[in-house]
């Protein structure tokens, strides 16, 4: 599930000294592909046509990995080279790859949702499948295990944007729904601008609250992953939390100060990561 990132694509898991060894090369070829397919959509100078079209010859590289085929050889030594390896020795299949491609797309020509629901939606795609590819790998394919990955990811990524209100906004990106602006007497216009005031901050308070309560209600997970997967998603879900007490700890100012975490946050992460039990789920934070 979505993580503090290795290197810099911050929805993905860290392939750390947790992640048993022998799953290590399948999470590093998912998260090289995860990582190319941002970079087409987000980095650079290329036009929104160039990107397009980029992220279309990307899925069909993709496409041909699967099929057995041989993919082109622009992305072929870094990523589908490795991936089709894990592919065939972890039989993945191809919807949740197809799922990501999906969002990335998505972001090139989407800058506002309508809806709390909307968003969500956007997240099935943009990191529930980075969770459901990792609980595959570790064989845990339980409806319940998925539900709560799924708001694991999801919580991560609306976390994600709340920190990052101070670089989407120059992008003209609003991830912030707009009944939620609505309610508040904002415009998405002025969101965008980074404008910052009472209201806008009152309002990023309660997107926070929605964020870890979504988070809370898939923390159980943790109990349920095997071995060292079980604790490194521990960190997972209190690296996310942290975020957010950061962002409190600024009297929700993230539109013009981007909270962030430093080494000095390593050991009160780990010693909440020790404290989680099954019978306290609900107080997870």
């Amino acid at each position: 599930m979505p993580a503090v990132s290795i290197e810099h694509y911050e929805n993905f898991p860290v392939a750390s000294w947790l992640c048993p060894p022998h799953l290590r090369p399948a999470v590093v070829a998912i998260y090289h592909f995860a990582r190319t397919a941002d970079d087409l959509a987000d980095e650079g100078s290329a036009t929104t046509a160039e990107r397009q079209a980029a992220l279309r010859a990307y899925r069909e590289d993709l496409r041909a990995c699967f099929a057995g085929a041989v993919p082109s050889q622009r992305w072929a030594d870094r990523v589908f080279a490795p991936l089709a390896q894990q592919i065939r020795r972890h039989a993945l299949t191809p919807p949740l790859f197809e799922a990501l491609l999906d969002a990335f797309e998505q972001d090139l020509v989407k800058t506002r949702y309508a809806s709390r629901a909307e968003l969500l939606h956007y997240c099935e795609r943009s990191a529930n499948p980075v969770g459901r590819l990792l609980l595959h790998l570790y064989g845990v394919e339980s409806p319940q295990a998925l539900r709560q990955s799924d708001a694991i990811c999801s919580a991560l990524q609306l976390i994600n944007f709340w920190q990052d209100f101070s670089r989407d906004g120059p992008n003209g990106r609003c991830y912030v729904p707009q009944e939620d602006l609505d309610r508040h007497g904002l415009l998405a216009e002025a969101w965008v601008r980074c404008e910052d005031g009472p209201q806008a901050r009152r309002l990023i308070a309660e997107l926070c609250g929605w964020a870890r309560q979504l988070m809370q209600s898939g923390a159980p997970l943790v109990h349920g992953l095997p071995g060292r997967a079980g604790w490194e998603l521990r960190l997972v879900v209190q690296g996310g939390l942290r975020i957010l007490e950061r962002i409190e700890a600024m009297d929700h100012a993230s539109l013009v100060h981007r909270p962030r975490l430093s080494a000095l946050d390593a050991a009160p992460l780990l010693w909440r990561a020790l404290r989680m039990r099954p019978a306290q789920q609900g107080a997870a934070a």
